[in-house]
């Protein structure tokens, strides 16, 4: 698969950085919190999974924190009300990563700001159990906030004969322009920490690690220091380089263990969570407090005021935007970074959902006319899953499902390496989505 690279750093054989990789718009800028929206749409699906159950119907008022939709199923995760007022619709809506019309309640705000009874409530967690860890991660609607979205109470309740020895918490942020989880370290460090702790006494495991990139050597320290007395949490510094946050390539720099594409890290006795997540459960365990905002990075040269925000879940991005002062010739506005991140098609019909880590706003981007292969093995340089990119894409666009199944196409984690370095400009990633969703209507028609 890959070997660990002899570097100063630890690291993945394969990736790629950009040379201007824009962190520096936002990485220093303090967070402020956005206004609290008049308005708010929150999907049912914010999630990997089945999509949660309306459990609230027009005209209905609702506090901030209440249960809206219910998780369906156990990889599943509860919505909750992002505002108090009332509720003007439960109907489709356009999902923003998706863009398939999906179940959301929206709600208009009373401006009251009232919690739900027993919600944003000090807890004692001295004693707590593991039992009551998961069942306050599950209540509170957690998901991965790197952007998976996987519900993290899953991840909290590993099968009985896979043995968790490790978890890794992902400070990596390797996705370029994004600072949001830079700030959440810096800022909340020992809440993170925390979390982290909690996360380990969930699974009963004695010792955890945690990734950082090399570009944030201000959160290293302030770990380092406060991890001083504590030898069961290790930091590794990493190489600053594109997907080091992705997990495999992630738990290989940190661990040196390697484990299939297809296959979860629990397969070598690992848990990973991002650091944003591991604050959302402390906050849940700690205060009861359901997972209702985030922080964005709204960022990009087309915003004159680039910064992180503390988003309430469903808040429309165009309220965003005013806060950032958009410039007037923006022409690509993308939810998640550059490499990962999905452009947007209606920017008014946009809202913020748990897994959105960054608004992306771009002007004057260049129109590419992609080309046909040239075969200069960049891509093939590039992927850190030892896949031919190029293949995969030229059998995409042949349709041939049998021929790119045995080119391992499921093993592909779309992390853009190979569309960005492509002199041809092809959209490599384009055609090997196209090519999985080709087998997954495949599949169902079987």
């Amino acid at each position: 698969m890959y070997a660990l690279m002899k570097s100063k750093f630890n690291t993945f054989i394969g990736g790629i950085h950009p040379k201007e990789d824009g962190k520096i718009l936002t990485s220093e800028i303090k967070e402020i919190c956005a206004p609290i929206p008049k308005k708010v749409s929150l999907f049912m699906n914010q999630h990997i999974g089945a999509p949660a159950i309306p459990i609230v119907k027009k005209g209905d008022h609702v506090k901030v924190g209440q249960l809206i939709g219910e998780a369906h199923g156990f990889i599943s995760s509860n919505v909750h009300a992002s505002v108090s007022g009332k509720v003007v619709d439960v109907l489709p809506y356009p999902h923003p990563v998706t863009g398939i019309k999906s179940q959301a309640v929206v709600i208009e705000n009373s401006g009251e700001e009232e919690w739900a009874e027993t919600t944003n409530v000090v807890q004692n967690i001295e004693n707590v159990t593991p039992e009551e860890i998961k069942q306050r991660v599950f209540s509170a609607g957690i998901v991965g906030l790197g952007g998976a979205t996987f519900p993290t109470h899953v991840k909290l309740a590993p099968p009985k004969d896979k043995s968790i020895d490790t978890i890794v918490m992902n400070g990596a942020e390797c996705e370029p322009y994004l600072t949001c989880d830079h700030y959440v370290m810096r800022n909340n460090a020992n809440e993170v920490l925390e979390g982290l702790r909690l996360v380990m006494k969930c699974i009963g495991c004695k010792k955890a690690h945690i990734g950082i990139e090399a570009n944030k050597q201000d959160v290293y320290h302030i770990f380092k220091n406060s991890l001083a007395e504590d030898h069961s949490i290790k930091i590794g510094l990493l190489e600053v380089k594109y997907p080091q946050g992705a997990e495999h390539q992630l738990i290989k720099a940190l661990l040196n263990r390697e484990f299939k594409p297809t296959q979860l890290p629990m397969e070598v006795g690992v848990v990973v969570i991002n650091v944003a997540t591991a604050l959302a459960i402390y906050n849940a365990v700690k205060f009861n407090r359901p997972l209702i905002e985030r922080v964005v990075t709204i960022t990009g040269n087309g915003v004159n005021k680039p910064q992180n925000m503390l988003v309430r879940i469903g808040t429309p991005v165009r309220d965003l935007l005013e806060i950032a002062e958009p410039s007037d010739d923006i022409n690509k506005i993308i939810f998640g970074g550059p490499m990962m991140g999905i452009a947007q098609g209606n920017i008014d019909a946009a809202v913020t959902v748990k897994g959105t880590g960054g608004i992306l706003v771009l002007k004057n981007q260049p129109q590419y006319n992609s080309h046909a292969c040239i075969r200069c093995g960049r891509c093939v340089s590039s992927c850190p899953y030892g896949l031919n990119p190029s293949e995969l894409s030229i059998i995409g666009e042949s349709k041939d499902i049998s021929l790119a199944l045995e080119n391992h196409v499921l093993e592909c984690k779309e992390c853009g390496c190979c569309s960005y370095i492509c002199p041809a400009k092809r959209p490599i990633v384009h055609h090997i989505k196209f090519t999985k969703t080709l087998i997954a209507k495949q599949k169902a028609k079987k």
